[in-house]
């Protein structure tokens, strides 16, 4: 059972993996984790390569390299058990793999080392994953904007996500916030973005370290009136992030989303019924007709007579 459910999941994903991979970044990177395995078992060129086996066969993993290979299939297993997405799961295979080839090449030949190296910073530098371009309901902010725009109406609640787009944990990350988007926002709960890898002066503002090795990307932030009223993660006392899974049940239970949606949406409600009220005036009531019907003959009513 514990191996048939990655099966399901991963054939359950499969057609949204499979358009994944043909984007020139997932083809590169593909090509570049099976660069190793395609040299050792390519005919002509393997046959040329050193090899520790005892049987000298070079075409074929001496001991040391299963030894790599399955070490590397460890540190991926315990990788992604903290992956929330598929494209975190590719993301993370691609990536040790490429760390593996550089450390088989370098054992089996200097100059392949080197020249493997030279192709992994050069696509490092110029091949950017691809963004998240789907539907949301998300604000971006700048630093000039974020301050007035969360200070503008004092009932309204703010998701603020703070970014960073060279982090692969937001990339992954931003489908996931992109459809808490779709299903919760409203007048009184809205959903923001801010890149402070951009903006250095928000990061220094509210205290989020856009430092690769501070693990506070992507943070989430709960404003009310403006002001801060929870995040994650948190922060201990020496600014270090405590370790936190950013799954939609988790973002949902944390942040009390459900509440949040139902109390926002009375808050739209109640404000739309004054907005009304006081563009569409109440209408005055009509005369009875017995009362009309003497004014329209020029008789005065009964109580004027009388006196």
């Amino acid at each position: 059972m514990a191996l048939l459910t990655p099966l399901f999941a991963f054939l359950y994903h499969l057609p949204q993996v499979y358009k994944w991979l043909l984007k020139p970044y997932y083809v590169a990177s593909l090509l570049m984790s099976v660069a190793f395995l395609a040299v050792r078992k390519t005919p002509g060129i393997c046959d040329h390569l050193a090899s520790q086996r005892e049987d000298g066969n070079s075409c074929d993993f001496d001991w040391r390299e299963v030894e790599i290979l399955m070490f590397l299939s460890a540190i991926v297993m315990m990788k992604n058990r903290r992956a929330i997405t598929v494209e975190q799961h590719v993301g993370n295979i691609f990536l040790f793999s490429k760390v593996a080839n550089v450390i088989l090449f370098f054992r089996l030949d200097v100059r392949m080392g080197l020249l493997y190296l030279t192709l992994c910073i050069v696509f490092l530098m110029t091949c950017k994953p691809p963004l998240y371009m789907g539907p949301e309901y998300i604000k971006y902010f700048s630093d000039k904007t974020m301050d007035d725009e969360l200070n503008k109406d004092s009932r309204a609640t703010w998701i603020v996500e703070f970014f960073a787009n060279w982090s692969p944990e937001c990339q992954s990350f931003a489908s996931v916030y992109a459809d808490l988007s779709l299903k919760y926002n409203c007048a009184g709960l809205k959903f923001g973005k801010v890149d402070i890898g951009r903006y250095g002066e928000v990061s220094k503002r509210y205290k989020v370290s856009a430092s690769p090795l501070s693990k506070q990307l992507p943070s989430l932030v709960l404003f009310q009136g403006g002001k801060e009223v929870m995040r994650r993660p948190q922060v201990d006392k020496k600014g270090r992030a405590v370790s936190w899974s950013f799954t939609e049940e988790n973002i949902i239970r944390e942040f009390n989303l459900n509440e949040l949606y139902q109390s926002s949406k009375k808050l739209s409600k109640n404000r739309y019924e004054k907005m009304s009220a006081s563009q569409f005036p109440a209408v005055p009531e009509e005369e009875e007709p017995e009362q009309a019907g003497a004014d329209a003959q020029g008789e005065e009513p009964e109580s004027k007579k009388d006196k």
